[in-house]
């Protein structure tokens, strides 16, 4: 399970080293791509190829639709964890979610979630619900 919070630099050429506690789930490659907030999201391949099914079976001719599988997939990229427990991250999905020299990478369950130290930092500060009110607001959907 993903799990944790950790915070890591980015090197000069873009790489971030990924938390020794995610590197064996991730040991036979994975997925990574634009997420939500501002932040890359980093499946491992199974869970990649659950989402990528799920994704395929909307309907086309839904515009929103279009629009994000579009987001989704043109900047997702295959690859795996260096000898040094590391990985590139491509400029555009950098880019993407304001990473520049400081990260955040948290396990959220099923995916990685890589944010810049500012972006989660302002999250976890601005986001209006308490941790409370969130629970609150979960306990109203039944978990």
């Amino acid at each position: 399970m993903l799990i944790g919070e950790f915070t890591h630099s980015i090197d000069p050429k873009g790489r971030i080293t990924i938390p020794s506690k995610f590197r064996e789930e991730l040991s036979e490659g994975f997925v990574i791509t634009k997420g939500l907030d501002n932040c890359l999201f980093l499946y491992p391949l199974e869970e990649w190829d659950k989402i990528e099914t799920k994704l395929k079976n909307l309907p086309m001719t839904n515009k929103n639709v279009r629009s994000f599988v579009r987001t989704f997939f043109s900047g997702a990229e295959d690859t795996n964890i260096d000898k040094q427990g590391r990985v590139l991250l491509p400029q555009n999905l950098r880019e993407h979610a304001l990473i520049d020299k400081e990260a955040v990478i948290i396990g959220v369950s099923t995916r990685v979630e890589i944010w810049s130290k500012s972006s989660w930092d302002d999250y976890n500060l601005n986001e209006g619900l308490s941790y409370e009110e969130m629970a609150e607001k979960m306990a109203e959907l039944g978990i």
